[in-house]
């Protein structure tokens, strides 16, 4: 089984291609930008059949260079929310994939895409459904407008595909391999590195009609996210676009309460309360940033209807459980 990972070397790609390699897989084409090298730590310890720089990619599977392909999973994009420039962003996100798909139709090759949670923003309902997608920036207008024109091409829950066609619209996902992104990483790494730096962990304080750190959102362990891609890499009869979250909202007093217990833990220090932690300075929260007002999701809660409906029984890891192992794995990679 031949397979493509694009954005190999991004954080869910690489961990893709790590999940593949568990299953005996590593007939796999790796495709990436590695301007940026160091993001080559993410697959140096993978099995992979070949490396391919996304620039020379896209033209050659067009051409049918790599022989018959099985799946293409699609995770290459600009997936930074502040991003402003929009030609690069819809180049990058719109264009490209519109390009791949033709590609996989062409060839028989089944296509299992990065969507994202952001398509829904400003939305209060998280359902697979046009009237709750209302992207607050141009990243999650480029992920659903690819969307929208699978939904054109494919029917609305892509009932026509011929070859199997599904998007992952995936909610806050944290875990290994995702020290590259700066400061797009997720909540959790960041906060580990606060923690070892400063003795403490910082979350916004309160906006939204949110008490500070009671913002809420669907924290998905990069574990499950890969578990549900394979899911479907097993079940090529299911199509259609898939919220990808744990589908149980947490506030990021949670994940900030589990970095400080499960660093503490490793230091053979007690387990605190919120309040415990808050009013021992190890948990601080800072003012609401003005560039983000607006823009920004204070609850996200992943509607499992649909993944649950094409028959999908995954069982998803809370903060406490995930954070806590995604905590352990960074320091023992720190030490």
């Amino acid at each position: 089984m031949k397979i493509v990972v694009t954005g190999a070397a991004g954080f869910i790609g690489s961990n893709l291609i790590k999940g593949l390699n568990a299953r005996g897989i590593d007939d796999i084409i790796a495709v990436d930008d590695l301007t940026h090298g160091d993001k080559f730590r993410n697959l140096a310890d993978l099995q992979i059949a070949d490396y391919v720089d996304a620039d020379d990619f896209y033209d050659l599977f067009a051409e049918g260079a790599f022989g018959q392909v099985e799946a293409v999973f699609h995770e290459g994009a600009c997936s930074d929310t502040m991003e402003l420039d929009g030609k690069y962003m819809m180049d990058n996100n719109y264009t490209l994939s519109c390009d791949l798909y033709q590609a996989c139709q062409e060839q028989g090759t089944r296509l299992l895409y990065a969507s994202s949670a952001a398509t829904y923003g400003g939305s209060d309902t998280f359902s697979e459904s046009p009237e709750f997608e209302k992207p607050l920036n141009v990243y999650g207008y480029s992920k659903l407008l690819f969307d929208q024109r699978m939904r054109r091409e494919l029917g609305a829950r892509f009932e026509n595909a011929a070859t199997q066609v599904a998007g992952f619209r995936y909610f806050n996902v944290y875990g290994p391999r995702e020290q590259h992104k700066g400061r797009m990483a997720s909540v959790a790494f960041h906060q580990f590195n606060q923690f070892r730096a400063e003795g403490k962990v910082k979350l916004f304080g309160e906006y939204g009609g949110y008490a500070a750190g009671a913002q809420m959102r669907d924290f998905v362990f990069i574990d499950d996210v890969v578990a549900v891609n394979l899911w479907f890499l097993d079940h090529p009869q299911a199509s259609g676009i898939f919220n990808l979250g744990s589908g149980q909202a947490q506030p990021f007093n949670d994940v900030a309460l589990t970095v400080v217990n499960t660093l503490r833990k490793s230091e053979n220090a007690a387990p605190l309360s919120l309040e415990e932690a808050v009013r021992g300075g190890l948990i601080d929260y800072v003012p609401f940033p003005d560039a983000l007002v607006g823009k920004y999701q204070c609850y996200t809660q992943a509607d499992l209807s649909a993944l649950r409906a094409a028959g999908c029984k995954h069982l998803f890891a809370n903060v406490q459980s995930g954070v806590a192992s995604y905590m352990d794995s960074l320091g023992k990679a720190s030490t």
